[in-house]
């Protein structure tokens, strides 16, 4: 029998992932965090174009094909040396991570946060440390700052970085400029490197959200083209910061891969490079979408706050969870009954943290059809109505 490795202990497949592969046949899924508008027209030419143009299919460079960071340089303004590609703004995140965390190290992350903070922390070897989210899920600056200096009180290893997310998965919370100030100064007279993942920045809500960009050049930002610009599925991102930053994390990301898929890339410059129709486009298929939530939803929606940006509801499981056939007042439970017995997947809190244990990510994300079948199920579900009539 092959010895357990330490750094995989306790380590599982994504229950974001892993509930709704559970899912009964014809089950509608509201779990999933992509976009379900087609993939605009600029990728697709470039795609075109590749295959009808390449006579061999060869490796790229591993800090990525010019064509693609020019577009990044372009979109940005800062000096190439200040970019990084990857494939996906999670493997930004892992080299970035590994590069800067071990064991005896910590990281401070939302709680509810995106589950693969934590575990990218546990597989570098670092400590996951948690701070709160204000009730409507924003960046609540004051609160950030003591739970840093009450880790520090309390003896636990010192915290190395700060991951930031904004609009955030799965509370769809922003931050505003004066907070990330705020929190960019205390970081930086505690030597903590800042790490703001903002992958929905550019589908706010209703009013744009501020980068940590705008308040500092010392934190590092990751992005991708997944989910404004509609294309998780080329595997692209990128990481920016300051060139001692990310020289490690260069190195990671060389051990990890040769480099993001050619044409992937040569689609994403396409992308970047359109950015103005494809975020206008994106941007309204997500407004289309918050108009279906307000037409369809449940009641015991109505009063979830409206998020800064993103794909998320981000809700409390009703009171009718309290009857014993829709899960006996066990939100985990009721999620379980809601997807095997209500016909619709969504996530429960817990992925996301102890702090989500009591609420369920509902995806508006997906095709509008499938949005509105869901928004019906969860209703009739709430309401103890058979969906067999």
């Amino acid at each position: 029998m092959t010895a357990e490795i330490t750094r995989l202990s306790g380590l599982t497949t994504s229950l974001i992932r892993s509930f709704a592969a559970g899912a009964p046949p014809e089950n509608v899924s509201l779990a999933l965090g992509e976009p379900g508008w087609p993939l605009p027209e600029p990728a697709r030419e470039a795609l075109r174009r590749w295959a009808s143009d390449a006579d061999l299919c060869t490796y790229g460079p591993n800090h990525g094909i010019d064509e693609l960071r020019s577009a990044i340089v372009n979109r940005v303004s800062d000096p190439e040396d200040h970019v990084m590609v990857t494939a996906g703004s999670q493997a930004a995140l892992y080299a970035v991570i590994t590069a800067h965390i071990e064991p005896g190290r910590a990281v401070a992350l939302p709680d509810p946060g995106f589950p693969a903070y934590r575990t990218l922390t546990h597989l570098a070897g670092g400590t996951a440390l948690t701070y709160p989210l204000a009730t409507d899920g924003s960046l609540d600056a004051p609160s950030l700052i003591d739970a840093l200096d009450r880790h520090a009180r309390a003896g636990e290893p010192p915290v190395r970085m700060l991951i930031l997310n904004h609009p955030g998965n799965p509370t769809g919370g922003g931050a505003t400029v004066p907070a990330l100030a705020e929190v960019a100064q205390a970081c930086a007279v505690r030597d903590i490197v800042v790490v703001s993942d903002e992958v929905y920045r550019e589908l706010p809500y209703a009013s744009t959200q501020p980068s940590l960009r705008d308040v500092t050049d010392e934190g590092i930002v990751t992005e991708s083209v997944s989910k404004a610009w509609s294309a998780p599925g080329l595997r692209v991102g990128w990481a920016i910061g300051p060139p001692a930053l990310l020289a490690p994390a260069r190195l990671v990301h060389n051990a990890m891969t040769t480099a993001a898929a050619r044409p992937s890339q040569l689609a994403a410059a396409a992308l970047l490079g359109a950015s103005a129709s494809v975020l206008a486009t994106s941007r309204a298929e997500l407004a289309a979408r918050w108009a279906l939530v307000g037409q369809h939803a449940p009641p015991w929606l109505s009063n979830v706050p409206a998020p800064a940006g993103g794909f998320y509801l981000w809700a409390p499981v009703p009171d009718s969870a309290s009857d014993a056939a829709s899960g006996g007042g066990d939100p985990q439970r009721w999620v379980t009954a809601l997807r095997d017995l209500g016909g619709v997947s969504v996530v429960p809190g817990s992925a996301f943290g102890t702090a989500g244990r009591t609420h369920v990510r509902i995806s508006i994300g997906g095709p509008q059809d499938d949005l509105v079948e869901g928004l019906l199920r969860l209703s009739a579900f709430g309401r103890g109505v058979s969906l067999d009539g």
